[in-house]
């Protein structure tokens, strides 16, 4: 009582025990987080679809991309995967909406590759990215491309692919190796030892070549924000 009897001698309201955050807070919390992932997605899948523009000549609008690309389909998809892949209980999900990605474009990305911005799968079929693959900025892959591991020990195990690389039809990247960025590979090549910064590579095994190939540069608004997701 004497402290009651200070509190409104103070003129204090007496002091109250915190109330735990209840379901419906918690559900707001939820909800505003879910929002901020889904403006989130549609910004990269924007960049992506953008991206997808400018490299393909055949394709000349947004709406184009969106409908008609399968390797966009497929970066999309990957892109919602990644982000239930982070949370235990969303590993299971993930899996199965990789599986029915891989279905419906021929592209198979595991859920827990990291994918940088504005990846481009032209024509899509085959394409095959393992669980421990970094995939950087600005890559360009065609159909066929691989990117596998060379261990079945639960290690990094798969490539790292740096910006701005090509990425040949047909060609594989095998093991913890990095294709450093500006270096492209040729169709059909078998990358079994790191590529460096600007190199031309093709063959089995692949080999330097005697050409330059430099990938053009995405436009984009300078002030967005990184990611690699």
């Amino acid at each position: 009582m004497a402290r009651r009897r200070d509190g409104l001698r103070d003129g204090l309201p007496p002091a109250r025990p915190a109330r735990s955050r209840g379901p419906a807070g918690r559900a707001r919390g939820l909800l505003g987080d879910g929002l901020q992932g889904v403006r989130r997605l549609a910004r990269q899948v924007t960049e992506d679809a953008d991206a997808v523009i400018a490299r393909d000549p055949a394709t000349s609008s947004r709406v184009e991309a969106l409908l008609t690309s399968p390797g966009l389909h497929a970066v999309a998809a990957h892109r919602v995967a990644h982000e239930l892949w982070k949370h235990p209980a969303g590993r299971l999900p993930a899996r199965v909406l990789g599986a029915v990605s891989r279905a419906v474009t021929g592209v198979e990305i595991h859920p827990g590759a990291q994918i940088g911005r504005c990846l481009v799968i032209d024509h899509g079929m085959g394409v095959v990215i393992g669980e421990t693959a970094v995939v950087g900025d600005d890559v360009m892959m065609y159909h066929g491309v691989t990117l596998g591991g060379v261990t079945g020990d639960a290690v990094k195990r798969h490539p790292t692919v740096g910006d701005n690389v090509l990425l040949g039809a047909g060609s594989t990247v095998l093991g913890d190796i990095e294709v450093s960025p500006g270096a492209a590979v040729g169709a059909g090549a078998v990358v079994l030892k790191p590529v460096p910064s600007g190199q031309v590579v093709g063959g089995i095994p692949a080999k330097p070549l005697n050409s330059t190939y430099e990938l053009p540069e995405l436009p984009r608004d300078q002030a967005a924000d990184h990611w690699v997701i």
